[in-house]
Parts: structure tokens; sequence; C-alpha cells
């Protein structure tokens, strides 16, 4: 079974919307493990559906190493982002994780990256699960 690893921090509604999509898409043929940079991220993404789900920099860290898929936000991968829950730790074993990453170009940090095009949350999210998502899930 392909385990997919959601990463949000703050309120988790960004993690939360991708669950609720993956589970109506996939039920339960996925495995999601919901990885909170606080507990009330991880609490919403619970209630979302996520199958497991653990805190902070330990849990991210560890969990990164297993995962088949790591989705979250480009911020995941820069330290100290989202007000500093992105710890240099966290962001470098989401980096070093073999597992492919799908990340949404959405960050409060002042990082702009070139060529995207912005569009709603939603939208980010439907291209996500049902364009690249599903690309990835078909080869595992």
């Amino acid at each position: 079974m392909t385990r997919i690893v959601i990463i949000d921090g703050q309120g988790g509604s960004i993690g939360s919307g991708v669950i609720k999509k993956i589970k109506q898409l996939y039920g339960e043929k996925v495995e999601i493990w919901a990885l909170g940079t606080n507990a009330i991220a991880t609490g919403q993404m619970l209630k979302a559906g996520a199958n497991r789900g653990a805190t902070g920099e330990s849990a991210v860290c560890h969990s990164a190493a297993q995962a088949d898929i790591i989705i979250g936000p480009i911020s995941i991968l820069l330290a100290n982002a989202m007000m500093g829950e992105i710890t240099g730790t966290m962001a470098n074993a989401i980096g070093a994780s073999r597992a492919a990453k799908l990340l949404l170009p959405i960050t409060p940090e002042p990082v702009t990256v070139v060529g995207v095009v912005r569009e709603p949350l939603p939208h980010l999210i439907e291209k996500l699960v049902k364009e690249n998502l599903q690309a990835i899930v078909k080869n595992t």
C-alpha cells in the first residue's frame, strides 16, 4: 500500500484539504500519515481522515524516511518557515527523503517560484491529487 505523508503546520487547513480530496478519490487504497508541526494541525488533519498522525520534529524526521510520497506546501523545505515551525532538521529530512515530493506553491515566506501561475488553493489541490498524485500512485 502506498504511504502518503502530508506535512502541514499552523492551522492544518492545507493538509486537511489535501487529505479530504485524496480520501474522496482513493478511499482506503492508500495510507495517509498526517504530520503536523503542532498539535492543532495534526488534529485537523486526523479529523479530515488521515489514518495516523503525529506532531513535531522527531515525527517528521522519522516518518519522512518511511514515506513513498510527501505532500505539503513548498515551505516544508525551508528552514524556519511557518513562523519557525519548520526546523532546519525537518527541512533537511524532508529534502533527503527518497519519497516523491508534491509541493504546493504556497508560502507566507518571501519566496516566489518563477513560472508558477497563481491559482486558488482548491484548484491546486485538485491538480495535485488528480494529475500529479495519480501518476505516482500508479507507479508504486
